[in-house]
């Protein structure tokens, strides 16, 4: 065999190991994902069954709409979606002025960022006493107001990246047709950030929507969340999986919907922010 021949057949072998190891990568990701989703369908009786899908039913998801489930999943939707819509416009203006004007400098930056590494289970009881003082426990508007505090630091460090990957000279251009600074801010700017807003936005309602310290500690059995209302899926005869595996279904459905809804806009925002 030539050199060249050689030199093809190895890049073939790589090519077919490459593809090898992002199937197997994808099958580890996808697997639990079906693996749940079949237990959902299936009878309770016939969780734990060999095959694929012995029988399909609609019987777990009829025992978990029978409680109090819809009512925790509207909570969650409320919840996230309201305490994404209190935090950005901080998380937007902050983001803007630490990263066109430096302010607070790098300490004061920094120390936006470090509330993010403080153990959650030493911010509850104090959050805890101050909503109990304000009479805002078992409310979702103190979950709401909880959870935009928690995911301010967050956003306003993605939206401070996004706002520095945007060129200055866009500004400048615009004040030197006689626009204002904030005009420019929000006639030029904001347009272009709004990709960064959205994937912002998608990764608060994920953190809230996903966090259950809080919400089991603020929240009672009317404001109760989705993370609470299945980690209360318990009998006295025990777990029962299916209604289970139904919910977690139920509650990654509003993620991957939004996520996927997204997708392009935000592609399509980041390489005009970058063209520009």
């Amino acid at each position: 065999m030539s050199m060249a021949g050689t030199r093809g057949a190895r890049a073939r072998g790589t090519q077919i190991a490459l593809h090898l190891g992002l199937i197997l990568a994808c099958l580890s990701v996808l697997l639990p994902i079906l693996w749940v989703t079949r237990v959902a369908i299936v009878p309770s009786a016939m969780s734990y069954s060999p095959g694929l899908l012995p029988e399909v039913s609609s019987e777990n998801f009829h025992d978990l709409f029978a409680g109090r489930f819809p009512l925790s999943y509207l909570n969650s939707l409320v919840v996230a979606a309201g305490s994404v819509v209190l935090a950005m416009p901080f998380a937007v203006t902050l983001g803007y002025s630490f990263a066109r004007f430096g302010t607070a400098g790098r300490i004061g930056r920094f120390s936006v960022l470090a509330t993010q590494m403080l153990p959650p289970v030493a911010l509850v009881l104090p959050a805890f006493a101050i909503l109990r003082s304000l009479g805002l426990t078992d409310n979702l508007f103190g979950l709401i107001l909880v959870y935009g505090a928690l995911n301010l630091p967050f956003l306003t460090w993605i939206m401070m990246g996004f706002f520095k990957g945007i060129p200055v000279d866009l500004e400048w251009a615009a004040m030197s047709d006689g626009a204002t600074a904030f005009q420019a801010f929000r006639i030029v700017v904001l347009p272009t950030a709004l990709p960064g807003m959205a994937a912002a936005g998608v990764l608060g309602f994920i953190l809230s929507w996903n966090e259950f310290l809080f919400a089991l500690v603020l929240s009672g059995p009317r404001t109760a969340t989705i993370p609470v209302a299945l980690a209360g899926l318990q009998t006295s005869n025990g777990v029962k999986i299916g209604i289970v595996a139904a919910g977690v279904v139920l509650a990654v459905l509003p993620l991957i919907v939004a996520s996927r809804f997204i997708q392009r806009f935000i592609v399509e925002g980041l390489t005009f922010g970058a063209v520009k």
